[in-house]
């Protein structure tokens, strides 16, 4: 499945954007045309991420659908039916894009179409699994459960992202201080004190030598530092979305020490999490894998999906080819056959999903342990070489006096 952007007229003469997923351009606009829209513009894009708001309004993120999970479950479950449940979320939900799009399902099931549809229509603001779980759950009559379900899905997700972002952030910072501490050293406290040695007529050693020739070069040329690094920070992240880029980064951040562990293992409770998910409402397995290949983010991982998907259609186990694309750890591999032999893979996947999302957490932990130390040595280290260049002539005037 691919993922078109469109543009189109509707019946009632207002011009709406979005995101929809179709096999083909021509299925899509059949889709659109269905609906008695005027199609201005259909084209297949990449790197769309669902949960944005293609007007330009706040990322919906996975907290947010968790709560909206949560609230329609409770209102459901108290007699609600699901036209006045929605009119009720639509006045209560704090995400604005969350608002528009639930008030715009409300608008579509109110004249009868279902809610899988009508949120379907919504141009990717909401996930396909959460579509996928809408439409199990009405043909089951479990509508409630679905969200439960969901609401439970976007919670975990939530959490491990949260973990790694947790994890990241702090160093990130310190990198950034750090480059700002260079910098202001190099343009500003390096020249004061070099004059001031140098109108004192005094020799100084190799190490400060080193320091002012650095700053020097600082002070001359720190416009094009700031371009060079500008152009390396934008001309990466144009690459990076690119599809050899997307190949590249994706490898490179799973053989980062560390950081690679953390990826893995958040891959793999994503995995678990999602497929036992979709198992259980009754989703059959090649759509399962599907959909969580496209809930991956690296892209490594959304090919072994792929590929997997293709070798299930063909007969064979979900865990042969979890082991032998070789990103997956062995005990995930084991664990997926010995449910596919007992027949229970939503217990066993789940139990994966329960053991990794709580791996992550110590894997971040782990993470921050090892990285805060090995930053802070290396701001030691250059504030301590800039402290001992700037103070030795210093030190060498005042054995000279006395």
């Amino acid at each position: 499945m691919a993922q078109f952007a469109y543009r189109v007229l509707t019946p009632a003469g207002k011009e709406k954007k979005g995101v929809l997923e179709a096999k083909s351009r021509d299925q899509a606009m059949t889709m659109l045309k269905n609906d008695k829209n005027t199609v201005i513009s259909c084209n297949e894009t990449t790197g769309v991420r669902k949960g944005l708001n293609l007007k330009g309004g706040k990322k919906i993120t996975p907290r947010d659908f968790s709560v909206f999970c949560h609230q329609f479950h409770s209102i459901n479950q108290a007699g609600v039916s699901v036209v006045d449940s929605f009119e009720m979320l639509g006045d209560q939900t704090d995400n604005e894009s969350l608002t528009q799009a639930i008030k715009a399902v409300h608008k579509d099931i109110s004249k009868g179409e279902t809610l899988a549809h009508a949120m379907k229509k919504q141009g990717g603001v909401f996930p396909q699994m959460l579509i996928n779980m809408v439409e199990a759950g009405e043909a089951s009559g479990s509508l409630d459960k679905a969200f439960e379900r969901m609401a439970v899905q976007f919670e975990r997700d939530a959490a491990v992202q949260q973990a790694v972002k947790k994890a990241v952030t702090y160093p990130i910072v310190l990198i950034v201080v750090l480059i700002g501490v260079i910098f202001a050293m190099m343009i500003f406290v390096v020249p004061t004190f070099m004059s001031m040695f140098a109108d004192l007529g005094t020799d100084m050693p190799a190490t400060t030598m080193v320091l002012v020739h650095v700053s020097d070069f600082f002070v001359a040329w720190w416009w094009l530092i700031l371009i060079i690094a500008a152009a390396i920070f934008f001309g990466w992240k144009a690459y990076a979305a690119t599809d050899s880029g997307k190949e590249v980064t994706s490898a490179l951040a799973l053989k980062l020490p560390v950081i690679g562990n953390v990826k893995t293992k958040s891959a793999c409770a994503r995995l678990g999490r999602t497929m036992c998910t979709l198992l259980s409402a009754g989703v059959a397995m090649t759509d399962a894998i599907e959909i969580t290949g496209r809930s991956m983010e690296n892209m490594l991982f959304k090919r072994a999906m792929r590929d997997a998907k293709e070798q299930v259609m063909r007969g064979l186990p979900l865990s042969k080819p979890l082991k032998s694309c070789g990103l997956f750890p062995p005990m995930i591999c084991h664990m997926v056959a010995i449910g596919e032999e007992t027949g229970n893979i939503e217990t066993m996947l789940e139990n994966v999903a329960n053991y990794y999302e709580e791996d992550v957490q110590l894997a971040t932990e782990q993470m921050m342990t090892l990285l805060e130390p090995a930053i802070i040595v290396v701001m030691a280290v250059v504030v301590g070489y800039m402290a001992i260049a700037i103070f030795s002539p210093m030190f060498a005037l005042y054995d000279a006096l006395s």
